[in-house]
C-alpha cells in the first residue's frame, strides 16, 4: 500500500475543496419533549433522507443508534450501550431538562442516559453528514455523536490522538468485538486485538511514530482519508480519491471508514443513484492490504491456528490434544483434552498418563518461550528435552529450541515458515471394569469442581468489596436468633459451623434452589448487633448496583487491587448466578472469560435487582 506526504499548498486546497470545514451542513432539529418509540421502530432523519437516529432491530429487541439508509438495509455507523442487551421496548425522550434518555415502557424499570453532555440541552439535531448532537440555547454543540465514536468514521468526523475505535462483534450484532484501532499519543495508528497492549501483537501500523507530533486522523466528504497534526506542518495522505471516478451528475457518494468484526480496517464507498437503481457499496482502500487474512491476529483463540479456505474464509483448528472450549464459535479457542503429570504410572494398578511428542509443521506463532535450552542443534534433542520437562508442554525448533507457554497465540498455517511445533499429548488408560467407574467420578469432580470455582469466583469478588466497604452493614437484616455470634469486626471471608448455619437460616427453612454443589438456603447473618428493618442482604443486586454506577473503582481506590480485574471477576460472577439458566454462560465461557480470552459484557440485573425495582415503582 502507498502511502502519501504532501506539501502544506496541497492540504490548504484540500481543507479549501472540503464543505465539512466551513459549509452549513443540513439539519433536522429536535426540541425539547420530543419523543420517539421503539414500536414502529421510529426515528428522526437528516433532511436528506440518508442518515437517521433511532431504534432498529437487533436480536430479540431493539438497540439505539445512527445508520445510513442503503436501500432496504440499515448500515449502522454508531450504536449507543454497545455492550448491554437489547432493550425490549420504550421511547427516546429529548426531555425538558435536556437530557437524553431512554424511557422503559415498563415503569417500574430503570432508564439510561444516552448522552454525556456536560450541560442542559435546549435542542437535539441529525445533521446530513451522519452527525447527532445536542446544543445549548447558543446553539454551541453540548455532545455529539462524532466525539464518541464505535467503529466507524464518518466524513467530517475525526479520531483524535488517545482515542479508537473499537470493531463490533458480526454485521448484526454492534457489542464490541474482538479488535480495536488506537490513535496512540506518540502520531502512530495502530490495530491490535482487544485486550493487548503490547507491541507484539499489533498486527498493523500507519509507520508515523518518532515525528512528535499527535496526528489525527481524518476523513473528508470527498473520501480522502489522511493524518496531521494540529498545525498541519506534518501529514500522510492514506487514501486519495480520483475526484474523476468518484463524481457524476447522476450519483451521490457517501463515505465511511470501519473497522470491521474480522479485524479489516475498511473505507466503504455507498453510491446512491438518482434514476431508480439500486445503490451500490463498493471498498476503497483496506488495511491490512495483503491478500494473508489470517494475518489479522487473533482470529483464531488461543491454542488455535488459523487458514485460509478455497473459498478465501478463515478456518481455526485445534493444536494435537486440544479441542475447541465452544463447538458453535470455533473462534474461541482449544483447551487440552486430557492434563498429564510428572509420573508415568500410578499407585493402585492404574496406567497413568503418558505423554507423545505431536509434531506441527508450517506453522507461525506468537514467540512466548520461557527458556531456551543450550546447545540443542536438533528437533529430536528439542522433542526429547521438553518430552523429560514436566513443565513444558510445548517446544518450538527453528535452528534452535525454545519451550513455550500456554496458551499458544497467533497461529497460522504459514507454508514459508522452517518452524516446527512439537505438542505435548497425552493418553490415560485406565485398567479393567474400573475404566467407565473412574470416568464417571472425573466428570462429577469435574463438574462439582467448576461449579465451586464458580461460587468461590463470586465469594471472592464479592469480599474484596466487603472488605473495603463497611457499608454493607445498611444492606444487612438482623437475625431472628440473637444468640448466632459472629466476629464483629470481620467482613472478610470466614469458616461457619453446622450450629451457625442453621442458625442463620431458620432450620434451613427458606430453600432458594438447587444447582450442581448443592442446595441453597436462605440466611441472615448479624453484623455488630445493629438491626434494619425490613431490608435483606442480596450480594448479586448490591454487586450489579456497583457494577451498574461504576463504584467499583471507588471501592477498590488505594488498595492493591487489579481494578479492570476485579470488575471483570464481579461481572461473571453475576452471569454466574442469573436465576434462568439459559442466561447463565456455559464453564468454558467462564474459563474464556476468567482468562480475558472472551469479552466480559455487562450482565442484566439479577431477578431480585427487577423485583426490588418494580416494588419501588409501585409505592
Amino acid at each position: 500500500m502507498v502511502h502519501y506526504i504532501i506539501p502544506l499548498s496541497l492540504i490548504l486546497f484540500i481543507i479549501q475543496a472540503n464543505p465539512s470545514t466551513g459549509a452549513q451542513i443540513n439539519e433536522t432539529t429536535i426540541p425539547q419533549g420530543s419523543q420517539i418509540n421503539a414500536v414502529g421502530t421510529q426515528s428522526w432523519v437528516s433532511p436528506s433522507g440518508r442518515f437517521a437516529f433511532g431504534f432498529y432491530p437487533e436480536g430479540e429487541g431493539f438497540s439505539i443508534g445512527v445508520w445510513l439508509v442503503t436501500g432496504a438495509t440499515r448500515t449502522i455507523v454508531w450504536t449507543a450501550f454497545r455492550d448491554d442487551p437489547p432493550v425490549s421496548g420504550g421511547s427516546i425522550l429529548l426531555t425538558a431538562g435536556g437530557s437524553l434518555q431512554w424511557i422503559p415502557a415498563n415503569q417500574g424499570s430503570q432508564g439510561k442516559l444516552i448522552s454525556a453532555a456536560p450541560n442542559s440541552a435546549t435542542s437535539a439535531a441529525i445533521l446530513d453528514n451522519g452527525n447527532f448532537v445536542l446544543y445549548d440555547a447558543k446553539k454551541q454543540v453540548l455532545w455529539s455523536t462524532f466525539g464518541s465514536p464505535t467503529d466507524t468514521i464518518l466524513p467530517g468526523q475525526n479520531l483524535l490522538p488517545g482515542n479508537q475505535l473499537f470493531s463490533s462483534i458480526s454485521n448484526t450484532n454492534h457489542a464490541t468485538g474482538k479488535y480495536r484501532l488506537s490513535n496512540q499519543e506518540d502520531g502512530n495508528l495502530v490495530m491490535y486485538p482487544i485486550g493487548t497492549v503490547d507491541p507484539g501483537s499489533a498486527y498493523w501500523a500507519s509507520g508515523t511514530f518518532g515525528q512528535g507530533l499527535l496526528l489525527t486522523l481524518s476523513l473528508d466528504l470527498n473520501g480522502t482519508l489522511w493524518l496531521f497534526d494540529r498545525n498541519s506542518s506534518y501529514t500522510k495522505m492514506l487514501f486519495l480519491t480520483n475526484q474523476s471516478l468518484s463524481t457524476s451528475p447522476d450519483s451521490e457518494s457517501y463515505y465511511r471508514l470501519t473497522l470491521d468484526a474480522d479485524g479489516l480496517l475498511r473505507l466503504y464507498t455507498h453510491v446512491f443513484f438518482k434514476k431508480g437503481r439500486e445503490p451500490l457499496t463498493k471498498i476503497e482502500w483496506l488495511e491490512p492490504s495483503s491478500n494473508d487474512r489470517c494475518g489479522v491476529k487473533g482470529v483464531c483463540g488461543p491454542n488455535s491456528f488459523c487458514q485460509v479456505t478455497a473459498s478465501g474464509e478463515t478456518s481455526c483448528s485445534c493444536l494435537p490434544g486440544f479441542e475447541f472450549s465452544s463447538a458453535n464459535q470455533t473462534t474461541q479457542g482449544c483447551w487440552r483434552v486430557r492434563t498429564g503429570g510428572c509420573t508415568g504410572n500410578s499407585s493402585n494398578g492404574d496406567i497413568g498418563p503418558t505423554a507423545t511428542m505431536v509434531m506441527v509443521k508450517n506453522t507461525s506463532w506468537s514467540d512466548l518461550s520461557y527458556n531456551v535450552p543450550p546447545q540443542t542443534t536438533t528437533m529430536e534433542e528439542c522433542k526429547a528435552i521438553c518430552l523429560s520437562d514436566c513443565a513444558c508442554e510445548i517446544a518450538m525448533f527453528d535452528t534452535y529450541c525454545s519451550k513455550q507457554m500456554l496458551p499458544m497465540r497467533y497461529g497460522k498455517i504459514d507454508h514459508s515458515s522452517n518452524t516446527t511445533l512439537f505438542v505435548k499429548v497425552y493418553s490415560y488408560e485406565p485398567k479393567g471394569p474400573m475404566r467407565r467407574t473412574r470416568s464417571a467420578i472425573s466428570t462429577a469432580m469435574l463438574i462439582s469442581g467448576s461449579a465451586l470455582a464458580i461460587f468461590s469466583l463470586v465469594v471472592l469478588s464479592v469480599s474484596v468489596l466487603l472488605s473495603k466497604r463497611h457499608q454493607f452493614s445498611r444492606y444487612t437484616r438482623a437475625p431472628q436468633h440473637q444468640d448466632a455470634e459472629f466476629d464483629k469486626e470481620s467482613v472478610g471471608i470466614r469458616s461457619y459451623s453446622f450450629h451457625d448455619l442453621e442458625l442463620s437460616t431458620d432450620g434451613f427453612a427458606e430453600e432458594l434452589g438447587r444447582g450442581a454443589h448443592g442446595t441453597v438456603f436462605r440466611g441472615v447473618i448479624a453484623n455488630s448487633g445493629n438491626k434494619m428493618a425490613g431490608e435483606e442482604c442480596n450480594i448479586s443486586e448490591w454487586a450489579y448496583e456497583y457494577v451498574v454506577s461504576g463504584g467499583l473503582k471507588e471501592v477498590a481506590a488505594g488498595e492493591d487491587v487489579d481494578e479492570v480485574g476485579l470488575e471483570r471477576m464481579v461481572k461473571i460472577g453475576i452471569w454466574c448466578t442469573q436465576n434462568e439458566p439459559v442466561t447463565r454462560p456455559a464453564m468454558k465461557s467462564v474459563v474464556l472469560m476468567m482468562e480475558g480470552s472472551a469479552q466480559v459484557r455487562r450482565p442484566p440485573p439479577p431477578a431480585s435487582f427487577s423485583q426490588s425495582l418494580l416494588r419501588t415503582g409501585s409505592r
